[in-house]
């Protein structure tokens, strides 16, 4: 049988070969032979290369916010010129708004421990607890930072960009037949499905690809990775 071809851009699916049955597969119950049919493993590899003097642990990156401090000021700043129109008006001799002479009633006459009260103390605290988390963490979780190859300049890959390149490697391991890859910040899981092949000379092999891909990826701090390989389903 000749060797597939590949297409850039595309992955042909190969076809499913049935491996003979030999004195040395496991038997059942029932005295028929068969494969194991899953493996799995936890690779592990070397760190990526550094400059000189950098340790290699760079910091996450951190996000601009945009969204949460742009809402936040536009509350600010409808409820501050709200504030401010009204003050004017009374100072100018007009009556203040019905809302404003309600809402000094309401906080005049109404206990501390009134229901309405404590849920709105409730609010103020949990839109101040999560204005606080969003100040201290970095965010963009889904930027791996990369190794500083020169001093001025940092970079980051997109988890998104991390998992097709491994999956490529992945297919390019003789028989794969079909491969998913999840990238996360500390781990990398691979499933494989091999059609042919021993479970386990297959595992060890991916193992060697993905974690010369890992390096090549040039992370700052590569994830541990993770490799589940199983046959295909049976049809029927």
């Amino acid at each position: 049988m000749s060797e597939p071809q590949r297409s850039e851009g595309a992955t042909r699916r190969l076809p499913v070969i049935e491996k003979a049955e030999t004195a040395d597969d496991t038997a059942d119950g029932n005295g028929t032979a068969h494969e194991p049919d899953q493996s799995a493993t936890a690779a592990a590899y070397g760190p990526s290369p550094v400059l000189d003097g950098d340790d290699g642990a760079e910091k996450r990156f951190w996000s601009a916010r945009r969204v949460p401090a742009g809402i936040l000021a536009a509350l600010l700043l409808a409820g501050a010129g709200l504030f401010l129109y009204d003050v004017a008006a009374v100072r100018a001799g007009r009556p203040a708004m019905a809302w404003r002479r309600s809402l000094a009633r309401q906080l005049a006459e109404r206990p501390l421990d009134d229901v309405w009260v404590l849920v709105g103390a409730g609010v103020a605290v949990l839109l101040g607890l999560w204005l606080l988390v969003l100040a201290v963490t970095p965010g963009l979780r889904d930027v791996l930072p990369m190794r500083r190859v020169h001093p001025r300049v940092r970079a980051g890959l997109h988890r998104g960009a991390a998992e097709p390149a491994l999956r490529d490697r992945a297919m390019d391991v003789p028989g794969v037949q079909s491969a998913r890859v999840r990238a996360g910040r500390r781990k990398i899981d691979v499933r494989a499905v091999s059609h042919f092949r021993e479970l386990d000379e297959v595992r060890a092999d991916l193992d060697v690809a993905l974690a010369d891909g890992i390096r090549h990826l040039g992370l700052s701090r590569p994830p541990a990775l993770s490799v589940h390989v199983r046959r295909p389903g049976r049809k029927g």
